[in-house]
C-alpha cells in the first residue's frame, strides 16, 4: 500500500471545519482542560489518549452527562480488563435519551420507515410518554434493576421504547431480529435468562410477510425464566393466550421516572456471532455506553439537533444500539424495516432522500452491490441533505470510495468506519475535520490508543499487524454472561498481549495517521511468511462483473505446504471458463502481488455468512481441515446452512 503523497478523495471546506462539534470542543478543552488549542485533530487524539482522565471529564461536561451522585475520580483503575470508570457516580442513560422532549417535544425524534418508504415520525414527547407507560407497567410487573428483558423484534419504533423503558427501570435489554431462527434466538437469549419478552406476530421483508408465531411460542416454551410475554401486533394477529397487548402497556400519560444506576450498571447485551460455538454474552454499561457513544456521534459524526440519522441494521446487530444512541444528542433517528434492496437495489438511497437524512449509514457490501448494479444515486435522488456517507462490516474497497464520491456528490464525505460488537463503537473512522483518502480511515478515534503490533508488541507503522487498544475505553464490557471467573473474556481479547486489547484484525496504521483495514487475523493468509489480508482480495476480484462474492481461506499443510482456493460465486449468466480464470489471476496479480494469485479457482453455490452478514472465513477453513461440521460452526449462526455441505464434500475428496 502506498502512502506516497496520494491526493485526498475529499477534504472539508474551513467552514465545515469551524463548525464542527470537534472544532468547538477542542477549544473549550484547551480553556478548561489543558487541551492543546493548535495542532487539530492529531494533537487532540494525541491529548486524549495521553491524559484519559481530563479526556473523559471534558467529554463528560461539554455534553452536560447529568450524574446523579458525584464521581470519586474519572479512573479509579485503568488495568484492562477490569477498568473501572467514574467510580461513585450514579446515572440513567434512557434519561439522557430523552433529554430533547423537553425543548423539542413537537419535533419528531424517530422516523419509521417500512418498505413502502413513507416515514412516520414518533414526536420527542410521544416517545417519551411511551417510555413513561411502559416503564411503569414493567415495573408493576415486578420488574427489578439487573433483571433481563429480551426482545424479537425488527426495527420498530416499538423496539425503541422497549430499550429505552428498560434502561429507565435499570433492567438489562437485550435483542434479536425476527429472520433468527428458534435455535439461534434461544442461543442468546438462554444464556441471559430473561424475565420478559417483547415479540412481534411476524414481520415484512422483501415484500413478503414472515409469520413468526410458532417461532415465538418455541422461544415461550424454551424460556423458562419468562415471567411475561408482550404482543406487537405487527401482522395484525390476535394476541396469543397468556401474552400481555402492547398498546395496553403503553397508553397511560405517565411521567417516567429514571432508576439512577452506577455508571458500571449492565445497560445491555450483545453478542458475538457465534460461529464456532455458543455467541459470546458481552455485557455493556449505562455510563460506558452513554459517554462513549455521546463522543463518538456528537464528535466524529457531528450530529445534533438540526440532523437526521438513519443507518440501515436489524435489532441483531450493534448498529441498531449505536442508531439508537443517536437520540443522545437530540438527532432524529430514522429507523428502517425492511429488505435493503427492495423494490430495487437503490431501496436505501430512496429512504435517504425521503427522510431528509444528514448522515446515512449502510455496509461496504451495500455500496458494491449499488455500484455493480449500475445505480446513479446522485442522479436518480435528492440526497442534497447528505452530508456524510458513512460504511461498516467490512472494510470498503478503494472502488467504493471512487463509486461514492463519483456517483453520489463529489462534495461529500465518506466515512469507512471499523469497531466491534465488543466495544459497541468505533476504534477508527469519521472524523469531520480530516481529508478522505481512498482505500482509509480517516484516524482513530478520540480516547482510543489505536496501533498496530507485530507479534513482540512492537507499533508499526506502514506496515500491517495487529489491531491493538492499550488503553482502557468506558465502554470496553464489563463482563460476559455467564463467565464467573472472566476467563472467557481474558482469552477474547488479552491473551495474545498481557494488559492490551488485541481485537483480532489485520491493520496498518499509516505515517500520515490513516487507518487501513485489512480484514480479520484469525483467518489471516500467510504464505512464505508474509501475512496478506483476505478483505484485499476480495477487493480487486469482485471488481469483476462476472463475480458477485468470493470467499479466500489460507490452509497450512501437514507436509509443510500451504493450499489457498479462492472459492467464487458468478453473477447469473457468468461461466468459469479458462478466460475468466485467467482475469481473475491478472486482476489480482495486477492489484496485489503474485503471491495473492489463489492456488485454485473453485466456483461455489454461494458464499456462507453469520446472520449480520460477515462471510465466514474460520469455520470454513475447519471444514476444510476435515473438522466435522458441527463441531466446525455453530448452526445457528449461519445465514443458509446448505451451503456448508461444498465445503464439507470438498474436504472429504481432498483426504
Amino acid at each position: 500500500m502506498s502512502t506516497v503523497n496520494p491526493q485526498p478523495l475529499w477534504q472539508p471546506d474551513p467552514q465545515r471545519i469551524a463548525r464542527s462539534q470537534v472544532t468547538r470542543f477542542q477549544a473549550w478543552a484547551a480553556e478548561h482542560h489543558g487541551a492543546p488549542a493548535d495542532g487539530g485533530y492529531e494533537a487532540l487524539h494525541r491529548w486524549s489518549v495521553d491524559e484519559l482522565e481530563p479526556f473523559w471529564e471534558a467529554v463528560t461536561q461539554w455534553f452536560d452527562v447529568r450524574f446523579s451522585t458525584p464521581y470519586a475520580r474519572v479512573l479509579g483503575d485503568r488495568s484492562m480488563p477490569g477498568a473501572e470508570w467514574f467510580p461513585g457516580a450514579t446515572l440513567n442513560y434512557a434519561e439522557h435519551a430523552l433529554r430533547a422532549a423537553e425543548t423539542r417535544a413537537d419535533e419528531p425524534a424517530l422516523l419509521h420507515v417500512d418498505e413502502t418508504h413513507e416515514p412516520r415520525p414518533v414526536t420527542w414527547s410521544e416517545l417519551r410518554r411511551q417510555v413513561g407507560s411502559l416503564a411503569a407497567e414493567l415495573r408493576a410487573l415486578g420488574l427489578r434493576p439487573g433483571d433481563r428483558v429480551s426482545g424479537y423484534l425488527p426495527n420498530i419504533p416499538q423496539a425503541v421504547v422497549a430499550l429505552l423503558a428498560t434502561a429507565a427501570v435499570g433492567a438489562v435489554w437485550t435483542s434479536c431480529a425476527p429472520d433468527f431462527g428458534a435455535r439461534s434466538v434461544l442461543d442468546r437469549f438462554q444464556q441471559v435468562e430473561p424475565v420478559v419478552l417483547f415479540t412481534v406476530d411476524g414481520y415484512r421483508y422483501g415484500g413478503k410477510t414472515h409469520d413468526r408465531r410458532e417461532t415465538v411460542s418455541e422461544l415461550r416454551r424454551e424460556l423458562p425464566s419468562l415471567r411475561a410475554v408482550v404482543h406487537i401486533p405487527l401482522l395484525g394477529t390476535e394476541a396469543p393466550e397468556g401474552a400481555l397487548e402492547w398498546d395496553a402497556l403503553t397508553s397511560a400519560d405517565t411521567e417516567p421516572v429514571f432508576e439512577q444506576v452506577p455508571f458500571a450498571h449492565p445497560l445491555w447485551v450483545l453478542y458475538s456471532s457465534g460461529t464456532t460455538g455458543l455467541p459470546k454474552a458481552i455485557v455493556q454499561s449505562q455510563g460506558g455506553i452513554l459517554v462513549e457513544h455521546l463522543k463518538q456521534l456528537g464528535l466524529h459524526c457531528d450530529l445534533g439537533p438540526e440532523d437526521r440519522f438513519f443507518w440501515y441494521t436489524s435489532t441483531g446487530w450493534m448498529m441498531w444500539n449505536f442508531l439508537v444512541s443517536g437520540l443522545l444528542t437530540g438527532t432524529t433517528v430514522v429507523l428502517y424495516d425492511g429488505s435493503p434492496g427492495y423494490p430495487d437495489t437503490g431501496a436505501q438511497w430512496r429512504v435517504a432522500e425521503r427522510t431528509g437524512a444528514t448522515l446515512y449509514g449502510t455496509s461496504a457490501a451495500y455500496v458494491m452491490a449499488c455500484r455493480k448494479a449500475d445505480v446513479h444515486p446522485g442522479r436518480d435522488f435528492d440526497l442534497s441533505t447528505v452530508q456524510c456517507v458513512a460504511t461498516t462490516g467490512s472494510p470498503l474497497p478503494p472502488d467504493g470510495f471512487r463509486w461514492l464520491h463519483d456517483e453520489v456528490r463529489e462534495d461529500l464525505w465518506i466515512a469507512s468506519v471499523s469497531g466491534g460488537t465488543d466495544v459497541c463503537s468505533c476504534f477508527a473512522g469519521a472524523v469531520p475535520t480530516l481529508p478522505v483518502y481512498i482505500g482509509e480511515l480517516q484516524a482513530p478515534s478520540l480516547g482510543t490508543d489505536l496501533q498496530s503490533w507485530d507479534p513482540s508488541g512492537r507499533p508499526l507503522i506502514n506496515e500491517v499487524g495487529e489491531l491493538v487498544v492499550t488503553n482502557p475505553m468506558p465502554s470496553m464490557p464489563i463482563h460476559f454472561w455467564n463467565d464467573p471467573d472472566g476467563s472467557r473474556y481474558h482469552d477474547s481479547y488479552f491473551d495474545t498481549y498481557p494488559g492490551v486489547w488485541r481485537h483480532g484484525d489485520w491493520i496498518t496504521v499509516t505515517s500520515r495517521g490513516s487507518v487501513v483495514i485489512h480484514g480479520r487475523s484469525d483467518s489471516t493468509l500467510n504464505r512464505q511468511g508474509v501475512r496478506m489480508g483476505s478483505a484485499d482480495i476480495y477487493e480487486a476480484v469482485e471488481r469483476l462483473p462476472e463475480i458477485k462474492e468470493s470467499l479466500v481461506i489460507g490452509i497450512e499443510q501437514p507436509d509443510g505446504g500451504y493450499w489457498m482456493p479462492l472459492f467464487v460465486q458468478l453473477a447469473p449468466g457468468a461461466v468459469l471458463d479458462q478466460a475468466l480464470l485467467d482475469r481473475i489471476k491478472v486482476t489480482i496479480r495486477e492489484n496485489l502481488s503474485p503471491r495473492h494469485i489463489p492456488d485454485e479457482v473453485i466456483e461455489v453455490p454461494g458464499i456462507p455468512h453469520t446472520l449480520t452478514g460477515k462471510r465466514i472465513e474460520v469455520p470454513v477453513k475447519r471444514l476444510l481441515q476435515g473438522t466435522p461440521l458441527e463441531k466446525a460452526v455453530n448452526p445457528g449462526s449461519i445465514d443458509n446452512l446448505e451451503l456448508l455441505h461444498f465445503y464439507e464434500d470438498l474436504a472429504r475428496k481432498r483426504a
